[in-house]
């Protein structure tokens, strides 16, 4: 959730934060969790990488399976075996909170299946990470991150957890989160939970993994699974998605299931896929789509979705369209403004017209009413969640009194400041709330629907985030300056990211915004720029940039 930096005081200026995101990072950004293993030299690999399934797609898994190399078994081990050597030896990733114990049990039943030659679909097999705030009806925890939900177990599945499951997907475990989905502290740092530590960025330990589905992009980034589910409120799929190097999609609002999902916001919760290609984005996304009764902003979805979304994929998917531009983003200090500009020379080449036009700067005024449609959502979102559920605490007002009690474990580097802001809301029937959301997703509907109906566009490009920053517990996050991700996020209409190159090492995502329901036109848009660049690199586990 990248709007709580709206609330930072900003001491610093857009060109003095890109020359911060690429300098040296310094001793605020010590992991909370030390490293079992030797710290790499500045620029150094902290591990070679000589993996068998390296880089592997979904369609060389399914490969593996269907000419008997592996079975959806030896997939599991080999990853389980992956997350033991990185994740919390080696460069300490922290990005997986825990792994399933069940996993392998349901490898072997999957692969009894393929054997009686009953295949479920593109994911019978194929071994799946989820975020820690998402259901499992089973032996893992679902906590966000948080000791106060430590050792809750869901009583079933999330919809979305079951929709996997009935493609023939394995559950693998859980990643590691910002803590509440970043929503904590307007001083928080990407990637911590006091449950799960510090996740690390793969492509430079000390930068942050963004959030906060950190752990997710880290996860998938580092080969510990093939494709990861994360979640999006404002920027928890695409930022981290950008800044490891990976294509991420959050889906128009509704598209996804949220039920047993714990939440934000009603008006902007969704989940999204994860992944290191296009392909495979489609086909997780596919496998997560469906109207769900007991979630209302699915009501009606069923007309939208596409049992396939790979069917969108054409490398030539780019020409003819219009494209927008955000002309902000066309000049700066920033080195991703050096990749933007390459980028929007391959759209050109590949047949797009391309028309400037101006997204951030009218949506960004409406990031007050965002703020607060926010507390007012969470509150109510996560006191029903939690009066549901089999956790210690049972609503907000008792997280944070489990905090203020555990504050040495659940606080040691920020507070609590957006919890107890929420706590004072007084309800979703408030005339401030009603206001503040009106405003907010109103207001950015509009903004976006004029921009592409005039312009008759296909979608929005832009910057998704700028280069990652450093990882900083003692002042917690700063921005890059660059932030794509609230203009879909407010309206609850799909944001795709795709690779776009690096600086310095660090991955940058370029941006692809469209209309309600545009999944499908999004992902052929970035699919035919991915294969005309196949920019995106594997993470070194680099140590620190610099001397």
């Amino acid at each position: 959730m990248n709007r709580r930096l709206f609330l930072r005081n900003g001491t610093l200026a857009g060109a003095a934060l890109t020359t911060i995101s690429l300098a040296q990072c310094t001793s605020g950004g010590a992991p909370a969790t030390p490293p079992t293993g030797p710290t790499p030299p500045a620029g150094a690999k902290a591990t070679p990488d000589a993996f068998a399934l390296h880089e592997a797609t979904i369609a060389d898994l399914q490969q593996h399976m269907a000419t008997g190399r592996h079975t959806a078994r030896a997939l599991c081990e080999l990853y389980l075996k992956r997350i033991e050597e990185l994740n919390t030896q080696g460069p300490n990733l922290r990005a997986v909170i825990e792994t399933n114990p069940d996993a392998l049990k349901l490898a072997d039943a999957l692969d009894a299946e393929r054997k009686a030659g009953k295949l479920r679909g593109p994911l019978h097999g194929i071994p799946v990470l989820i975020k820690d705030n998402i259901d499992t009806g089973d032996q893992q925890q679902t906590t966000a991150g948080a000791l106060a939900l430590a050792g809750h177990h869901a009583a079933q599945d999330a919809f979305i957890v079951k929709q996997l499951r009935a493609v023939g997907a394995v559950i693998l475990g859980k990643t590691n989160l910002s803590e509440w989905a970043n929503f904590r502290s307007t001083r928080a740092t990407s990637g911590w939970s006091s449950r799960g530590g510090q996740t690390k960025n793969p492509y430079v330990l000390d930068r942050t993994p963004s959030g906060s589905s950190a752990g997710s992009g880290a996860a998938v980034a580092a080969s510990l699974c093939a494709v990861a589910v994360g979640t999006e409120t404002d920027g928890s799929v695409v930022s981290p998605s950008s800044v490891n190097g990976l294509v991420g999609l959050k889906p128009t609002v509704g598209l996804v299931s949220r039920t047993g999902i714990i939440p934000i916001s009603a008006t902007q919760d969704t989940a999204g896929p994860m992944a290191r290609t296009v392909r495979d984005a489609a086909l997780l996304l596919s496998g997560l789509v469906g109207e769900d009764p007991a979630d209302t902003a699915s009501h009606g979805s069923a007309a939208h979705v596409q049992a396939d979304y790979t069917k969108f994929l054409a490398s030539n998917a780019l020409k003819g369209q219009r494209l927008g531009v955000e002309k902000s983003h066309l000049t700066g200090t920033s080195p991703a403004v050096a990749l933007f500009q390459q980028a929007v020379a391959v759209l050109k080449a590949q047949g797009a017209t391309i028309v400037e036009v101006e997204v951030t700067k009218p949506v960004a005024a409406l990031g007050d009413a965002e703020y607060q449609v926010l507390l007012y959502e969470f509150k109510d979102g996560v006191n029903k969640y939690l009066a549901g559920a089999s956790a210690g605490v049972k609503s907000l007002a008792d997280v944070i009194a489990f905090n203020q009690a555990h504050a040495a474990q659940a606080m040691p580097f920020f507070q609590q400041e957006i919890l107890e802001a929420a706590q004072k809301t007084d309800g979703l029937t408030s005339a401030k709330y009603r206001k503040a959301l009106a405003s907010s997703q109103a207001g950015a509907r509009k903004i976006l629907d004029k921009i592409l109906q005039v312009n008759k566009l296909a979608a929005i490009v832009g910057i998704t985030t700028g280069p990652a920053g450093c990882i900083d517990l003692v002042n917690g996050d700063y921005s890059s300056g660059i932030d794509f991700s609230s203009p879909a996020a407010m309206a609850g209409y799909p944001h795709l990211t795709v690779p776009m190159g690096q600086a310095q090492q660090l991955p940058v995502g370029l941006s692809f915004v469209g209309a309600a329901w545009a999944e499908g036109t999004l992902l052929g848009l970035g699919y035919a720029y991915e294969q005309a660049t196949k920019l995106r690199r594997a993470p070194e586990f680099r140590g620190p940039l610099g001397g």
